[in-house]
């Protein structure tokens, strides 16, 4: 999602180290050939030290190579391939098994729209700084009328005065259960910028996800606008969008969906959450606290979640792009799904273009959760392995 002298990194390195300990060695060698190129006088011998026996059972034993994961179950990639190409437009899904570690994906390398899946990587931004001593979750924060952004924006209604005082802790909960947009902007501020953002994304090895100039730049030229103070208020940005031609609306759309600046490849996110939920990204104390806030989300109910059964439990988070006609700049739903005997598993389904009604994109993605817990088999059983439990998509 966006890096002289020797690193530090590698003066720990095997290498680094053997040639360390042996440099007094080959300097003494290099220095007598020299001396023997410049006259006929015989090179002494260098004496080296015999290595030191080491004790059995005290030699350094070298560390195996981590285990390939095991395939993923064949049902289940057959379903995924099926359900991605049969669905017509723009689409990437991905599921990745977080205990054992396969993956399986269509068009999941290619970048997406996020829209308001990219509020992830803000609160791991933010809850990354907490566990770090930067930030603290309850750290008093005042919103202002000049933090407002556009859209979907619930606390603009709490700003009055001299503003909306909360917390931290309050600004994450807003952002991720209720995908507020400024509630989101005001915690991207907090965390450093766009910038710190991509720096925990690059610094974590995320894969292909970008994050993007905030809301404001974002909708804006998306919109094909460049964005105003005044379009924060009431209805003026939609106005303003509604004014242009229709022919430069549907440039910028276009140019936006070939190259959203903040896309991301569904298998990338998928491996991110894999990994958020094996407790790789965060303090223990932190990604429980985003896995529980992700569990407590009460947007796009129909989408992924409209497919949980009783007894599974999901935590996820939606992105919606401005419409067009009847096309949509990203509808996405990602999230970690969990069984009853505990397994889980990471899944990304990201629309970046499609003329499908809404009710069909949901279907979708209530078809790749059912196509997953086919797949899980029985609770408590074995995943299956290859030529496992052939899953027909529901619908």
């Amino acid at each position: 999602m966006i890096l002289g002298a020797m690193p530090s990194s590698m003066l720990n390195h095997p290498d680094y180290l053997l040639s360390a300990e042996r440099r007094p060695v080959i300097g003494t060698i290099i220095a007598a050939l020299v001396l023997a190129g410049c006259q006929t006088t015989v090179v002494p011998r260098v004496a080296v030290a015999p290595p030191v026996p080491v004790p059995l059972g005290r030699a350094s034993q070298p560390i195996p190579p981590r285990p390939l994961p095991p395939p993923a179950p064949a049902g289940l990639v057959q379903a995924i391939d099926q359900l991605q190409r049969n669905f017509g437009g723009k689409v990437g899904i991905a599921v990745a098994s977080v205990d054992r570690r396969w993956q399986v994906a269509a068009n999941g390398d290619l970048p997406l729209p996020q829209q308001s899946v990219s509020k992830l990587w803000v609160a791991m931004t933010v809850l990354d700084q907490v566990d770090r001593g930067r930030l603290s979750l309850d750290a008093p924060v005042t919103v202002t009328r000049e933090d407002l952004t556009l859209f979907h924006q619930p606390i603009a209604a709490m700003v009055r005065g001299d503003g909306y005082k909360t917390t931290i802790a309050d600004l994450l909960q807003r952002a991720l259960t209720m995908s507020d947009n400024t509630a989101n902007d005001r915690l991207l501020r907090l965390a450093g910028g766009p910038d710190a953002v991509r720096l925990f994304i690059t610094a974590r090895g995320l894969g292909t996800i970008r994050f993007g100039p905030g809301e404001r730049a974002l909708q804006s030229r998306t919109a094909g606008l460049e964005w105003k103070p005044e379009y924060a208020e009431g209805a003026n940005f939609v106005r303003a969008r509604a004014a242009l031609p229709i022919a430069a609306r549907w440039n910028a759309y276009r140019a936006y969906v070939a190259d959203p600046p903040d896309g991301a490849a569904p298998l990338a996110i998928a491996g991110a959450l894999a990994r958020l939920k094996r407790g790789e990204l965060l303090s223990p104390a932190s990604t429980r606290y985003l896995i529980g806030t992700m569990e407590a989300s009460r947007t796009g109910r129909m989408r992924l979640r409209g497919a949980v059964p009783a007894g599974w439990s999901f935590g996820h988070k939606t992105g919606t792009g401005q419409d067009l006609e009847r096309h949509t700049a990203g509808y996405n739903d990602v999230g970690l799904l969990h069984a009853p005997d505990g397994r889980s598993y990471a899944i990304a389904v990201m629309i970046g273009d499609t003329d499908k009604p809404i009710a069909a994109r949901q279907a979708l993605m209530q078809q790749v959760v059912a196509s997953v817990i086919a797949a899980h088999g029985p609770v408590g059983t074995p995943l299956a392995g290859p030529g496992g439990l052939a899953v027909v998509p529901a619908g």
